[in-house]
């Protein structure tokens, strides 16, 4: 059969090719997925789509079933010829992609997400200068590692020249993988075009009311088609003699495939079945596990002139996947395990003990031990080398072949691990479950207990996370206690401090004081820690208890030792949001934004993007705090996309009420309540107190800025005393100079005293010059009038000495203007009011600029809407590379740090430029490094 009768009917997913060809060759990053059941064709398009990919280099692979538990095995399939490159990536990921593609020992521990950039990085430089196709077929059956990589880059091709083209049956788990993926489903022939089909391959031409018949019941497959034509007699063809009924369609393709087998003589169907099992299509490796089972040399020969499977120098590949199938299904169960053990014991002999563990394993009749800590040995080296989402399947095996039920439970618990650092939350639950059933009557283990905690606390209820710590903090006591005397002091601190620590973020998340009080006191309990590190978040657990429990000089001063002990340099990203929190409650917000921010850069420079976007949650709260609007925006973009890679809902609804904030302050109001009501969609039901008071708060927020001051009052008193969230002291803090001013504007005086209490017992020992800003700002908004301008004044005064409260500076000005005109002295009051519309207007803040171009006008003066700032021009993506270039990193160091390739970043730059008016990354460094006005 020609390859044009092969794509007989298949015009339109021709043209969708070349299409999608064209914008390769364009220089445009491109994905595209081709769904179709079995025989559908779509192998045949994906061979076309490499033929005509000229002048662009194409890259290919095809996934095994046997290779889908073996991380990276595809993805070194497809990468092997241009592993060369490898050495143009950026450090993290040139050791993350030698290491899963087997070209040096892995890191060890790395992020499954620093290997997928490290992929992105390298198509990118494959692509230079003519483009890259890489055509990846029966995608189902690619590893998850493999997987999650190429899906990573799909989902970021930009200005590349990179073409992923993927071909899977469409089953609902390779919808499922590919739904971010542009689709084009493969569906059956029309009746004409499956007549040209049957007349190509049948010895005589059919008449027009046999072939209807064939392709309806065949339902169009041009596989079942050709297939059903090569049975058919010309007799039945022609209408002369009736069809055979049923026709070989569906599970009868396999079927057919299945007597062809069955006729071959017995060595030819043992060579199959090591064919079939052995996966990587290894000539070489087949024909020895073959003969050490005893079949002969030329048995390969009958199969290969059967044309059930092609035989070259390079390897061995099945005509169709339905071949492996069949070959596979019509094999007994004694002889596929005689065929795995012979498999094991030439991977032995390769030195592949990461195959020789998955082939006894699945030659195993029962437990063994040995088995399973092989396998569980291959599993350590997936993770070394970021393939958790396999290590996982492989440790789930091991553990079903591992007789002793702790080891068993503890093989479980790893495989939980696994899954979720893998992106499958779902299947870590389920193991993690398994875990504690395996316990037995002693029960889980402590670190089984925090570990269900974590998954609650990333997504699922923060309560019952909370609850699931402090059960774990007192299984951890109960297990130290039964150590000897002389370890208990140091394996006591080592063990319970970090389960504490979950367990505060929990009560941070939901707002517990009480529990607060009680993780203090234990932590008091306590022996000092060797470790600085450790130390210091002990004391940051102390003084967070004293103070939520009433205790406010002695939990201050516990927290501002801790903050001392904070260095310059060497505190990974978690301590250093420690010291954000430590820094909050100490009502110094701007100190807060600083460790905020510290953290975000920590953590994109160790490459751990697992934890990235909790991580970009505090540092887009940072950017926001520091009147950085559209960057905290993007950062909270950047997260949210992320939270849903990596699963972590939570996070997610961290980041949609940031986002919700930032669009209340531009004033947009469809966008802030399409956020705030997502984010509280989750955070309501996992009762996440922050992030319910964090999207109540952009509402509130939302009313406030529009001059809706009786809803603002309404909605932001609403966060002090009702409803999910309630009470959450960072929520209350961060809004009280909002609830003032609500109040005030409401008419609501008594409230507003109130608040203004509040916030002095919070901000009484906290130094930094904004803390004492707002409290000056807020007391003149309860002062009475003759005390007002003077107040306000100090706070602009204490405003001037921070580069970063551009914003909290506009607000006072504003309402000093305000005051001032209404005291008719305008004269004064319009420097004010025009300082504040301006600042307003560069800081996109809309219905803030209204507002103070109104009272300008008041005042006796036309004032103009202010140009946005130059930022305001830039996209998300623009904006966070700009940012990063101004930091003085090179064009490939900030490509590592978003998880793009260097073009891309090189592309946008080329965008960045004229939009800011500059022409150099000097120029560029300067004008985002000055401090907003």
């Amino acid at each position: 059969m020609t390859a044009v009768d092969r794509l007989a009917g298949r015009e339109s997913e021709l043209a969708a090719i070349d299409d999608f060809l064209t914008g390769v060759r364009s220089g445009t990053g491109r994905a595209l997925a081709l769904r179709g059941e079995p025989g559908a064709g779509k192998t045949a398009l994906l061979l076309r789509a490499a033929e005509r990919a000229a002048p662009a280099r194409v890259l290919r692979a095809t996934g095994a079933e046997p290779e889908s538990q073996m991380a990276f095995a595809a993805l070194h399939q497809l990468l092997r010829p241009v592993s060369g490159l490898v050495d143009a990536l950026p450090e993290a990921q040139r050791e993350a992609v030698r290491g899963a593609l087997g070209l040096a020992a892995p890191p060890g521990g790395q992020d499954r997400f620093l290997v997928s950039a490290g992929v992105l990085s390298l198509l990118a430089e494959a692509a230079v200068p003519d483009g890259l196709v890489c055509v990846v077929d029966d995608f189902q059956w690619v590893d998850r590692a493999s997987a999650d990589a190429l899906l990573f880059a799909a989902r970021r091709l930009g200005a590349d020249g990179v073409g992923l083209l993927f071909a899977a049956r469409d089953t609902a788990e390779a919808r499922h993988a590919l739904k971010d993926v542009p689709g084009l489903t493969v569906a059956g022939l029309a009746a004409a075009d499956a007549a040209r089909v049957l007349a190509a391959r049948s010895a005589v031409p059919p008449v027009p009311d046999v072939a209807a018949l064939v392709a309806a019941a065949t339902g169009g497959n041009p596989l079942a088609l050709r297939e059903t034509a090569g049975l058919l007699t010309p007799e039945q063809l022609t209408g002369r003699a009736p069809l055979p009924d049923p026709l070989p369609v569906g599970d009868g393709i396999g079927a057919v495939y299945g007597e062809q087998i069955a006729r071959l003589p017995a060595d030819t169907r043992l060579v199959l079945l090591v064919a079939a099992l052995e996966g990587l299509g290894d000539l070489w490796l087949v024909l020895r596990a073959a003969a050490r089972l005893g079949a002969a040399a030329d048995a390969l020969e009958s199969a290969e002139a059967a044309g059930l499977l092609d035989v070259e120098p390079t390897g061995i590949r099945f005509r169709h996947p339905l071949i492996r199938s069949a070959v596979h299904a019509g094999a007994s169960a004694a002889d596929r395990r005689a065929v795995h053990r012979a498999l094991a014991a030439e991977s032995e002999e390769a030195g592949d003990t990461g195959r020789r563990a998955r082939h006894r394993a699945e030659a195993a009749l029962g437990p063994d031990e040995d088995i399973a800590a092989e396998l569980a040995a291959a599993a350590d080296l997936d993770r070394a080398r970021g393939g958790y989402a396999d290590a996982a399947r492989t440790l789930v095996r091991a553990a079903d072949l591992t007789p002793d039920r702790r080891t068993r439970s503890r093989r479980l618990k790893d495989a939980a691990v696994a899954a979720w650092l893998g992106g499958r939350p779902g299947q870590a639950r389920s193991s993690l479950a398994a875990a504690r059933e395996a316990a037995g009557d002693g029960g889980p283990s402590a670190d089984i207990t925090q570990l269900g905690g974590r998954f609650e606390l990333h997504s699922g209820d923060a309560a019952e996370a909370l609850r699931t710590f402090l059960t774990a903090a007192e299984q951890a006591a109960e297990q130290a206690a039964e150590q000897t005397a002389g370890q208990i002091a140091e394996q006591t601190a080592e063990a319970i401090l970090p389960i504490l620590a979950d367990a505060a973020e929990a009560a941070s998340y939901v707002g517990d004081t009480d529990a607060a009080v009680l993780i203090g006191r234990r932590a008091e309990a306590l022996p000092d820690p060797g470790d600085p590190a450790d130390a210091f978040l002990r004391d940051v657990l102390i003084g967070t208890g004293a103070l939520q429990g009433g205790d406010r000089r002695g939990g201050a001063g516990r927290l501002r030792r801790a903050l001392d002990a904070v260095p310059d340099d060497g505190f990974d990203a978690v301590h250093l949001l420690w010291a954000a929190a430590a820094a909050s409650l100490l009502g110094e917000g701007d100190a807060a934004a600083r460790f905020g921010a510290r953290a975000g850069r920590v953590a994109r420079v160790s490459g751990m993007v697992g934890t990235l976007p909790v991580v970009l949650e505090s540092t887009a709260t940072a950017e926001r705090m520091n009147s950085a609007f559209a960057l905290s925006a993007a950062l909270s973009e950047e997260g949210l996309a992320l939270a849903r890679e990596t699963g972590i809902a939570n996070s997610a609804a961290a980041h949609l009420a940031n986002l919700a904030v930032c669009a209340a302050v531009r004033g947009d109001e469809t966008d802030a309540r399409a956020y705030a009501h997502e984010a509280l969609a989750i955070a309501i039901p996992h009762r996440l107190g922050l992030r319910v008071g964090v999207a109540s708060y952009a509402l509130g927020l939302l009313d406030l800025g529009l001059g809706r001051f009786e809803q603002a009052h309404e909605r932001l008193t609403a966060l002090t005393t009702a409803g999910p969230g309630a009470g959450h002291p960072a929520a209350v803090w961060g809004s009280t100079a909002d609830r003032v001013e609500a109040a005030v504007g409401a008419g609501d005086l008594d409230a507003a005293r109130a608040a203004v209490g509040f916030l002095e017992r919070w901000s009484a020992n906290a130094t930094s010059p904004r803390s004492q800003a707002l409290l000056a700002r807020c007391r003149a908004l309860v002062a009475e009038d003759g005390a007002a301008p003077d107040l306000l004044r100090r706070s602009l005064d204490l405003l001037d000495t921070d580069s970063a409260a551009a914003y909290d500076r506009a607000r006072t000005a504003l309402l000093l203007g305000e005051r001032l005109r209404r005291e008719r002295r305008v004269g004064e009051a319009r420097p004010h009011l025009r300082h504040a519309a301006e600042a307003f207007g560069r800081l996109g803040a809309v219905p803030w600029e209204r507002r103070a171009l109104g009272e300008l006008r008041a005042a006796g003066e036309a004032g103009d809407r202010a140009e946005p700032a130059a930022l305001a021009t830039l996209t998300s993506q623009e904006l966070r590379i700009a940012r990063l270039v101004a930091e003085g990193l090179p064009n490939r160091d900030v490509a590592a740090r978003l998880f793009l390739s260097t073009r891309t970043v090189e592309y946008h730059l080329y965008k960045v430029y004229p939009k800011l008016g500059v022409t150099s990354r000097t120029e560029l460094a300067r004008l985002l490094t000055q401090p907003p006005t």
